[in-house]
């Protein structure tokens, strides 16, 4: 998804065990977790050695899950960053998010939605018209060729109706493997690792696969996982790449998961400098939805975690 799959963590503090410093050298404390939702995760960590290199399987898998038990901590909310009521705006959101933000997507997409409510529609546009309305996220004379074929190959080839199977899905135009993934996950339930620039970045830091090609990634770490866990490890990582594992300048000294990280100290290390770097999405706490589903909301209106997540 683009630089881009609501609600408030409400975990109580929890106090973890310190690592055991080197013997040579003193262990750096990492900061406490620098958001609303970070801090009541939990306090400061001692920050420990780098796995080494020749890390075990055993080791590797161990230190990946516990990865993703902090950040479910820290993300309880995670969830799909784009604006859907049903499969078809779904993937239709999500071929819009490349090289685009989801916030770009959910401004676009109500208009997008509304004039055009079924694949029937979209298929029978009149593509000046939808390029009108696509023109803000980007690229929007392919952007519209795709959505205006894939509605087209749903019409013709599935009934109007988003197939729920990876082959049927990969087959449409301008859906890969990620987006099929994207709406596996998020539209019907079922298990998918959504291999984004995000979600590479990461891995890569975290040492968790030394490949590059997305598919060989996606095989890669889905075997560290038991595949019930694919869906929202996906939503973890992604998030925790927007909000403070950045590309360019990552807030190490913000980082809840600092101590298993083996490319801590690539960013910014000192804590309040580090918590100048977290950057948050403007469309509304704790996501980009501008529309967030009833389930993320408490019963006074405010953020909470969605059903089933933490």
């Amino acid at each position: 998804m683009g630089e881009q799959a609501s609600g408030g963590g409400r975990k109580t503090a929890r106090t973890t065990k310190k690592t055991a410093a080197a013997p040579q050298k003193a262990t750096a404390a990492a900061p406490k977790k620098a958001t609303a939702a970070v801090k009541k995760a939990g306090p400061a960590k001692t920050i420990a050695p780098k796995p080494p290199k020749n890390e075990s399987r055993t080791a590797l898998v161990r230190r990946a899950r516990r990865i993703n038990r902090e950040l479910a901590e820290v993300y309880p909310y995670a969830h799909p960053e784009l604006d859907f009521e049903n499969p078809f705006q779904l993937i239709l959101a999500t071929v819009l998010s490349a090289q685009t933000t989801d916030l770009r997507v959910n401004q676009t997409t109500p208009a997008l939605f509304a004039r055009y409510p079924t694949p029937e529609d979209l298929a029978a546009a009149n593509p000046e018209e939808v390029e009108e309305i696509l023109r803000p996220t980007g690229f929007f004379r392919a952007k519209t060729k795709s959505v205006i074929g894939l509605s087209k190959a749903l019409v013709e080839q599935f009934d109007g109706e988003v197939p729920g199977r990876l082959e049927d899905l990969v087959k449409l135009p301008g859906v890969g493997r990620k987006t099929a993934f994207v709406v596996l996950g998020n539209a019907f339930g079922r298990p998918g690792i959504t291999v984004d620039t995000h979600f590479q970045r990461l891995v890569k830091r975290w040492q968790w696969t030394d490949q590059t090609d997305p598919d060989k990634i996606e095989a890669a770490v889905g075997a560290l996982f038991p595949k019930s866990d694919w869906t929202m490890l996906s939503h973890h990582v992604i998030f925790h790449g927007r909000r403070i594992c950045h590309a360019r300048k990552p807030a190490c000294g913000a980082c809840p998961i600092a101590p298993l990280c083996p490319a801590y100290g690539e960013g910014e290390t000192d804590p309040e400098k580090a918590r100048k770097l977290l950057k948050y999405e403007k469309g509304g706490f704790p996501g980009q939805r501008l529309k967030p589903p009833q389930a993320y909301l408490d019963a006074g209106g405010k953020p909470a975690p969605p059903l089933g997540a933490g």
